[in-house]
């Protein structure tokens, strides 16, 4: 079974024909698709998501598109949407009309400040989003807040057809929670589970539901191979099962601590009993069915 990295990020320095922010991301920075596929090739990792970073703005989206376009049977994408777009939907098709974008990802869901207050999904902040995703058959990429994450079932439920990937562990932490070490890496303070279990693996009652098992340098307090989230991810294999599990690198942020081969064998590492084939399945068998990854063409 061909391995798949399931989330990592690639960019390219700010140019005219590579437009992007620079927040955290120095102008002058690049970490291209090719030293990616460098480091799969090293690695056995055949194929990758490749997820927007840099902006949301269609035009921030240019690299994503171009790798895309120039890697097509090794790569899918996932796209962002600004959060002051007129139409969303109107956004996502321009951003997807090329190929190889497959779906979005949200880091909040938008609903009610309130428990207690009226629940209409159609005023959630990215309901428009959820209702093209059903229309188009868009992946949802969610990593959402912990005050947010209550309000995912309930879009879950009203619509059961979109692929839904819980990023990062099902961890959902509030923002304030996020510092940023010496070479720009996310580090999160959160306890272990987190304070979002309760929510987040309730969502293994819906079908259209998988998670990342990715992002560990960002939550463990111990070096690789982050032996205090072994708990953790036996929890989400004994709830999801390993069909429902994704392997996934966070390029280019594993690249020195602790390396990117590292993190191809992180997954032995906490989960040792695995058989085989849930070894293959959250390897890349998984994110191969779950979001129709093209086959390879033979040499």
């Amino acid at each position: 079974m061909p391995h798949v990295d399931a989330h990592l990020h690639v960019f390219a320095r700010v140019s005219d024909d590579f437009p992007r922010e620079t927040d955290g991301l120095p102008p002058e920075r690049e970490e291209p698709a090719e030293k990616l596929l460098a480091q799969m090739e090293t690695h056995g990792v055949s194929q990758a998501v490749l997820t927007q970073i840099g902006g949301s703005q269609l035009a921030h989206h240019a690299y994503l598109k171009h790798c895309l376009k120039t890697y097509a049977d090794r790569f899918l994408g996932i796209g962002l949407v600004p959060d002051d777009a007129p139409s969303p939907a109107d956004h996502m098709d321009r951003v997807a009309e090329d190929g190889g974008v497959i779906g979005f990802r949200l880091l909040h869901i938008g609903g009610p400040s309130d428990f207690r207050l009226p629940i209409d999904i159609r005023e959630f902040a990215t309901y428009p989003i959820w209702a093209h995703a059903a229309k188009k058959d868009y992946v949802i990429w969610l990593y959402p807040t912990g005050s947010d994450a209550q309000w995912a079932p309930f879009l879950m439920d009203a619509f059961p057809q979109v692929r839904v990937v819980m990023n990062h562990l099902a961890v959902c932490p509030d923002r304030a929670t996020f510092t940023q070490d010496a070479d720009g890496r996310p580090h999160i303070e959160t306890p272990m589970p987190p304070r979002t279990a309760y929510t987040t693996l309730g969502l293994h009652l819906y079908e259209n539901v998988c998670v990342h098992l990715s992002g560990q340098y960002a939550f463990s307090k111990e070096a690789w191979p982050y032996r205090d989230l072994a708990d953790w991810h036996r929890c989400l294999l004994e709830t999801f099962g390993a069909r429902r599990l994704m392997w996934a690198s966070d390029f280019p942020w594993i690249l020195d601590d602790p390396g990117y081969g590292a993190l191809t064998r992180v997954i032995d590492e906490l989960l040792p009993g695995l058989t085989a084939q849930e070894r293959a399945d959250i390897m890349g068998g998984t994110a191969r069915r779950f979001l129709r990854f093209p086959d390879i063409p033979r040499a």
